[in-house]
């Protein structure tokens, strides 16, 4: 059996490691807090974006600018940019759209295109 005074250290030390994981708790809770709320202030931004996104090509603007037009032909050159994290920490993000990026290079190359490929993030330029 282990002596009065080294049960008090035992405990003493599991009482420290329940404060500090507590701790850790309350920070991560403000932080995911903090995130959160990010998220919703920038839901008019993403909506903003998709829609300027969407009028990007309209078929009555080729008809104006010549330069919106599509060309006869197919495409001989595709450009592809994939923006991945920098850092770790979530979960299959990285692995997927780079999983993706080849599913669609290998589509676009059958179809007899060049592919030019655009990195962002350090995880995907890694790869």
């Amino acid at each position: 059996m282990a002596k009065p005074r080294e049960l008090r250290r035992r405990i003493k030390s599991v009482q420290s490691t329940r404060k500090i994981t507590k701790t850790m708790e309350l920070v991560a809770t403000s932080k995911l807090k903090r995130a959160q709320d990010r998220v919703i202030a920038a839901r008019p931004y993403a909506a903003a974006l998709a829609e300027v996104i969407a009028d990007l090509y309209a078929p009555e603007l080729a008809e104006r600018f010549p330069l919106l037009r599509r060309p006869a032909g197919t495409a001989r050159r595709v450009a592809l940019v994939v923006v991945t994290a920098n850092r770790g920490l979530c979960g299959a993000f990285n692995a997927n759209l780079i999983r993706e990026a080849r599913r669609r290079i290998e589509q676009v190359e059958a179809e007899g295109a060049t592919v030019d490929l655009h990195l962002i993030g350090k995880k995907g330029i890694t790869y």
